[in-house]
């Protein structure tokens, strides 16, 4: 796996993946950026919330559960010091379907976290990663 990190200007960069998609990235407004996009470090809880959401339905949909979305919202923590890397991640999946088993959810979510998302499992070296979830029922 490769990626490209280009400069644009002031603290404004595009980052291109291997298979030519490309995102805006810039530095957080407090470190003088002006919000075109994302920071690197809002992107890396973005791999967390886009891997560990892409696991989880791939499991549910596996045990024949009718999801019909799904959204995780990953809030973290960082370290008030340089080099200020996430302390606490937390990542609740809010998953709509019918007839959804809390039990199946809940064993989808635990394999995503224990066995599957190589991002939320690589930042568990470094954090303390917890999850959540909860069930929408539709009609």
């Amino acid at each position: 796996m490769q990626v490209t990190s280009q400069w644009i200007d002031g603290l404004c960069f595009v980052g291109t993946t291997e298979n030519g998609h490309s995102v805006v990235m810039e530095g957080a407004a407090a470190e003088g950026g002006v919000k075109r996009g994302p920071s690197p470090m809002e992107m890396l809880l973005l791999g967390v919330a886009g891997c560990s959401s892409i696991d989880m339905v791939m499991i549910a949909e596996k045990q024949r559960q009718k999801v019909s979305d799904c959204r995780a919202t990953v809030t973290a923590k960082r370290a008030d010091e340089a080099p200020r890397v996430f302390t606490e991640i937390h990542i609740h999946f809010k998953v709509f379907g019918t007839d959804l088993k809390e039990s199946a959810i809940a064993q989808a979510v635990r394999l995503s976290a224990e066995k599957y998302c190589s991002a939320s499992i690589m930042l568990g070296k470094a954090a303390a990663v917890s999850h959540s979830f909860e069930i929408v029922e539709c009609v």
